[in-house]
């Protein structure tokens, strides 16, 4: 019934939108850059993307525009970097306690403003039926941002259960102990299948491998067979987890050859880093907020029968926000004049493996973000996942700024990856370049740098 809301749009649009090629943008919430067997795990168990893989164009080194769920879904379906829509993090900026906060946080924001032009707004306004299932989490609902459908999608980060009755007011409960992965994997094949003559942008931003850890049992209890092994491997669930999201690309993927839907474009990736103390990600260093390499390095690939292209490993730093921009050229649409993208076009490098042009990636968090499990983060201390800093990243090059104590960190990310050895003061000449360059961009930017100390800080608590 819920499709007959927009089913009069849909019969004005066919004629022109089956020239254009279906999208579906798949964004798994928490999935490690190393999660996947194909990006180099020896444990989690994922067959469907290590074919995928082998019949696609895989990033090496793929970033988020965030190292947490909510800024980088922003960046993502903006376009634009933090500091121009304001979301750095999930909820309050003041995370952490207070007396071991040295600056007051810059205030955050919770919900992507309407004004803000998103990919959904831009395809359905060429003419495709856009739908979102899954994790919102940028407001209270996709609708007033492009998307003609919502399933399951509201400000929550994380669901309630796994396992039906989900209490989630935008997805009717299913069989007592459904499984929400199935779930909503069901919720695309239907919209699959019911838009099959036209042209669609489904986007499928699974909650799974968000806590709460639950999987299904049969799983769990292959991972718990499997052991709990250090540097792989640590809980059985999150296991599970991966390996029922793995399953449910399979169906999509099976639908869409059955379908015959060859003229699909499918993007694989995910918000952030893993859990530091869920998923170790070695060589890496940390995980989810922060933004060492664990917290913002990604899975990322592209598929697209119809465009033939060579599979291969692509070693060209890239990002979310790229995102935006390339898919509108691959499949011909002209961004609005009043549009702008902080990231760039893939479409060169996809269809015609052009080089992409040297640049540099930046990151802004003026926040604060507790440390989930003091001391096992590997983060810069124990009580923090980050403070607040920004980071560049240019070539091999990466530096770290922290505002607290202008504490500067520099790697050389090909010969150091784990992020281990500071080279500040042993390559300064770098450090001042880079430096240079972030506060630059920083001032192009306008990115607030908190600079009011807090009251409440107190300097000799351990």
């Amino acid at each position: 019934m819920r499709y007959l809301l927009y089913f009069f749009l849909l019969l004005s649009q066919v004629a022109f939108a089956q020239q254009k090629p279906n999208i579906i943008l798949i964004v798994v919430d928490d999935l490690g850059w190393k999660d996947l067997g194909f990006m180099g795990s020896n444990y989690y168990e994922t067959p469907v993307l290590d074919e995928l893989a082998t019949k696609s164009i895989v990033f090496r080194q793929a970033y988020a525009g965030a190292a947490n769920c909510a800024p980088s879904r922003a960046c993502l379906l903006s376009g634009l970097q933090t500091p121009r829509h304001g979301i750095y993090t999930v909820g309050s900026s003041e995370r952490g306690k207070s007396s071991t906060r040295k600056l007051i946080p810059t205030q955050n924001k919770k919900v992507l403003p309407d004004e803000m032009l998103t990919l959904a707004e831009v395809l359905q306004e060429n003419g495709y039926l856009t739908a979102s299932m899954g994790k919102w989490h940028l407001g209270e609902s996709p609708l007033s941002q492009g998307f003609d459908l919502n399933i399951g999608g509201n400000q929550l980060g994380h669901p309630k259960s796994y396992f039906s009755p989900y209490k989630n007011p935008n997805l009717a409960d299913g069989p007592k102990g459904e499984y929400l992965t199935d779930r909503l994997t069901k919720e695309a094949l239907q919209f699959i299948e019911q838009q099959r003559d036209t042209s669609f942008f489904l986007y499928l931003p699974y909650f799974t491998i968000h806590t709460p850890l639950q999987g299904k049992d049969s799983l769990v209890q292959h991972y718990k067979k499997k052991g709990i092994q250090d540097g792989l491997g640590r809980d059985p669930n999150y296991g599970a987890m991966v390996s029922s999201m793995d399953a449910n690309i399979g169906r999509i993927l099976d639908k869409l050859k059955a379908l015959k839907l060859s003229n699909t474009l499918l993007v694989f990736t995910s918000d952030n880093g893993a859990l530091a103390y869920l998923s170790d990600q070695a060589p890496l260093r940390a995980g989810k907020g922060s933004y060492y390499e664990g917290g913002i390095r990604v899975p990322l690939l592209f598929h697209w029968p119809d465009r033939r292209w060579s599979a291969r490993q692509e070693a060209s730093p890239v990002t979310n926000l790229d995102l935006y921009p390339t898919l509108l050229e691959l499949i011909d649409i002209k961004a609005p004049e009043k549009k702008s993208f902080d990231g760039r076009s893939l479409a060169g490098l996809l269809d015609e493996d052009k080089p992409l042009e040297k640049r540099a990636l930046h990151w802004h968090f003026p926040v604060y973000l507790q440390a989930y499990q003091p001391g096992q983060d590997g983060s810069r201390d124990a009580l923090f996942r980050t403070r607040p800093g920004s980071v560049i990243r240019l070539g091999d090059w990466k530096l770290h700024e922290y505002f607290e104590d202008g504490g500067l960190e520099l790697y050389n990310l090909r010969r150091d990856p784990g992020e281990r050895k500071n080279l500040a003061n042993r390559r300064k000449s770098k450090t001042r370049q880079l430096y240079r360059l972030l506060t630059e961009w920083r001032s192009r930017m306008n990115a607030p740098v908190p600079d009011q100390l807090n009251p409440e800080y107190d300097p000799d608590q351990p």
